[in-house]
């Protein structure tokens, strides 16, 4: 068993960092920590194709602009993302908002 830092991965990595086949050396699953900075706007949520994802609130509230209009969601709430749906998040506050997207595979790839 291995820990990962991931605050400061995602630090590291510009805000964001997938744990994933590279880290785990599995396809099963992977999760994104990421951190949005005060006011940051325009970070894409895209599960793509063969994924679904739990997006998470850790800090709050983040809003979700989808096609339909604004969704506020409080810290500690989640979505379910389906593997065609994509949307982008900001941080409406004055402090850094941490999330978690948990995802797996909905078909097994080569």
């Amino acid at each position: 068993m291995k820990a990962f830092d991931l605050e400061e991965l995602a630090h590291r990595e510009g805000g964001e960092y997938v744990l994933g086949m590279k880290d785990l050396h599995s396809q099963a699953c992977y999760l994104i920590f990421g951190i949005l900075t005060p006011g940051e706007a325009e970070r894409l949520v895209r599960p793509g194709a063969g994924h679904e994802e739990i997006l998470c609130a850790v800090g709050g509230p983040l809003l979700i602009h989808t096609q339909k209009g604004e969704i506020r969601l409080e810290r500690g709430s989640a979505v379910h993302v389906r593997e065609d749906q994509s949307f982008m998040i900001s941080n409406p506050g004055d402090k850094e908002i941490v999330y978690i997207i948990s995802g797996g595979n909905s078909c097994i790839h080569d």
